[in-house]
């Protein structure tokens, strides 16, 4: 099996593959006031005094949740948020004023006192009620792909179906889409492909994933990402591995699960078609990752959470520790304090207890997203009126 990332370089789905995603608790409250905000306001995001570039990164950040937040989506999306106190009002005029505190302020202590004087913290409830988040990373993986089927790259990506608004539920199952070896002949799905990958798992991958930069044989660059999903609920390839006996829960590692389908390739004509949700993806025309809330994700300052739980678009400061490459080119774990902006979900990001953080593109990204496994603390930033 020919993967862009040879040997056990990690991919960005750890989580997503084996199935780790966290169930949310019905009635959860997601997040809570804290009664001594303190312990969050004073936490310090060196980097941003250490950088200009993540000073200009994170400001980038925020103009795009103002822009999100303006728009008749957000309006939408705020309407049921489950905290009232919790308004698109008071997470744009936080914004606002958190990118002049920002923009004026020239000193670490001069900010770190009108954030302590002005905002107050909602800390994430966490996975067990206590604040503990876990924490994963994901990236935008590049592929070698083609603009047309050859023997070499036969596996396609697809583009949406014309009539798929009008297809009755429940919808086709991923083998009646794409049949048993992957290749879609003769399905409701013929006409429909927009690129084709030289391996079957990278195809799978990149809708686990739900973007991607694609390297076409001709030297040119496409980009993809997500347009609509069948309605089915995502399974992990890894769990069914797990339920199979093929593995034990503690054995299955993402280099494991890559190895095993490289001594078993027939085994993804079994394990692939149990996820029933498949995804279809439009070309983004050079256009960088996109998150749900519509606006670009940006790497090391956009996370995902679930959506149905967190106030989309937020100001959150994290605390955990991220995978960085040193000056030696090696990856290297660090415990940090950043300000990032809640701009994107995924199939496996749910409850108050998950967050995957966007890393970057390419492979380096991908290298750091690989080992991206932490817990932390997950706080959003509000004004106090």
């Amino acid at each position: 099996m020919k993967l862009l990332y040879e040997g056990t370089k990690k991919l960005t789905f750890l989580l997503l593959i084996l199935g780790l995603a966290q169930t949310p608790m019905a009635g959860e409250t997601p997040l809570q006031v804290m009664e001594n905000p303190q312990s969050c306001l004073s936490l310090i995001d060196e980097q941003l005094w250490e950088s200009a570039t993540e000073r200009e990164k994170l400001l980038q950040g925020i103009s795009y949740s103002i822009k999100y937040l303006q728009s008749n989506k957000a309006e939408l999306d705020y309407q049921n948020y489950p905290i009232p106190e919790i308004t698109r009002d008071r997470v744009y005029r936080s914004l606002i004023r958190f990118q002049e505190l920002l923009n004026t302020l020239p000193s670490q202590q001069e900010f770190q006192q009108a954030i302590e004087s002005e905002f107050t913290c909602y800390q994430s409830v966490g996975k067990d009620g206590l604040g503990t988040v876990h924490f994963t990373g994901y990236f935008e993986p590049v592929y070698r792909a083609s603009a047309i089927p050859t023997p070499e790259y036969p596996y396609p990506l697809y583009k949406k179906p014309s009539d798929f608004d009008s297809w009755e539920k429940p919808h086709p199952t991923r083998l009646e889409l794409e049949g048993e070896d992957g290749l879609g002949k003769n399905t409701l799905l013929s006409g429909y492909e927009l690129v084709w990958l030289g391996d079957r798992l990278e195809a799978f991958l990149i809708q686990v994933q739900g973007s991607a930069r694609l390297e076409l044989t001709d030297g040119s660059i496409m980009t993809v990402g997500y347009d609509a999903s069948t309605d089915y609920e995502y399974v992990s390839i890894g769990s069914e591995l797990v339920k199979d006996g093929k593995f034990q829960p503690e054995e299955i590692t993402l280099p494991v699960l890559l190895d095993y389908f490289r001594e078993y390739p027939e085994e993804l004509n079994k394990y692939l078609p149990r996820n029933n949700r498949l995804i279809f993806f439009r070309e983004t025309n050079g256009a960088p990752p996109t998150g749900s809330i519509g606006v670009p994700v940006i790497g090391d300052r956009s996370i995902a959470t679930d959506k149905t739980l967190m106030p989309p678009g937020g100001l959150v400061l994290i605390k955990t520790t991220i995978p960085y490459v040193n000056e030696l080119g090696e990856i290297e774990m660090r415990q940090v304090s950043k300000y990032m902006l809640d701009q994107d979900t995924g199939s496996a990001i749910k409850g108050a207890g998950r967050v995957d953080i966007f890393l970057g593109s390419g492979e380096e990204a991908g290298d750091r997203a690989g080992v991206m496994s932490a817990t932390g603390e997950l706080y959003y930033l509000l004004l106090k009126n």
